[in-house]
């Protein structure tokens, strides 16, 4: 386990309060890039101080960032990496509130013969890690950031699938399973979060043009109303405005980011 705290210079730029005159904060997984690293993205551009992990360092155009302000890299699938990043951020954090945690990282591996894990092949051990990494990880995330989430009346937002919601081609049971356990959780969490004052919603992309779609997955555009695959823009515009205030009635919800491939 690698745990590399990398604080970006913060010598630019206008951050943007909240209502309250307060800067808001943001803790991501999985923001090297992909859906994570445009929802960074996103929340930077809106003035959000921005607290990320993942695996790999960020894309260096990404250094300079004036809100993109620590970046702990750290693998999330390994039980010990999951507590540093909970202390490493609480300490960035100090007493101060948390306004948002998108729960995005997550992985689906392919067996020694580059199929996706199921349930008749690859190592039972490779569907632990994909489910300490998508499902057990949120999980304890959540209850890392309880205190200061409570002291924002923040939210969390967690990333699921379509392919938790009906058998998909390419995903592979591991991830698909995973990410049904996560919708799920979602439920629960928004039920007994709801009692210190913080929603939890989900977002489910689709197809989205990311570093894990192959060229077999243009065979299922036509099964997209919309036509055409998503943008990973798309998905964090999704997960933004489920953090402002206008959605703060929303909770235990998941939105689909499909281009209406769900309805199907």
């Amino acid at each position: 386990m690698s745990n590399e705290t990398r604080t970006m210079e913060t010598t630019s730029g206008g951050p943007r309060p909240n209502e309250e005159g307060r800067r808001r904060t943001l803790v991501l997984t999985g923001a090297s890039r992909g859906i994570g690293h445009a929802t960074v993205q996103r929340f930077s551009r809106e003035g959000w101080r921005v607290i990320t992990c993942s695996r790999e360092g960020i894309p260096d155009e990404c250094r300079r960032d004036p809100n993109w302000t620590h970046h702990i890299t750290v693998d999330l699938a390994d039980p010990a990496g999951v507590e540093a990043f909970v202390k490493q951020a609480n300490e960035v954090l100090g007493d101060g509130p948390l306004d948002a945690l998108v729960n995005n990282a997550a992985v689906s591996p392919k067996t020694p013969f580059k199929e996706r894990l199921g349930c008749l092949n690859g190592d039972i051990e490779g569907w632990r890690q994909v489910f300490e990494l998508n499902f057990f990880a949120p999980l304890v995330l959540a209850r890392g950031f309880a205190v200061p989430l409570r002291k924002a009346q923040g939210c969390i937002v967690n990333i699921t699938s379509i392919a938790g919601h009906a058998i998909h081609p390419f995903a592979g049971s591991a991830y698909s399973t995973s990410k049904a356990a996560l919708s799920a959780l979602t439920r629960e969490m928004a039920v007994e979060f709801a009692e210190l004052g913080v929603r939890v919603n989900a977002v489910a992309p689709g197809e989205i043009e990311t570093a894990m779609i192959g060229p077999e997955y243009d065979t299922l555009i036509p099964r997209i109303p919309l036509q055409r695959m998503g943008r990973p823009e798309e998905v964090a515009g999704a997960v933004y405005q489920l953090c402002n205030a206008d959605f703060g009635y929303v909770t235990g919800s998941e939105v689909f980011v499909t281009g209406g491939q769900h309805l199907f």
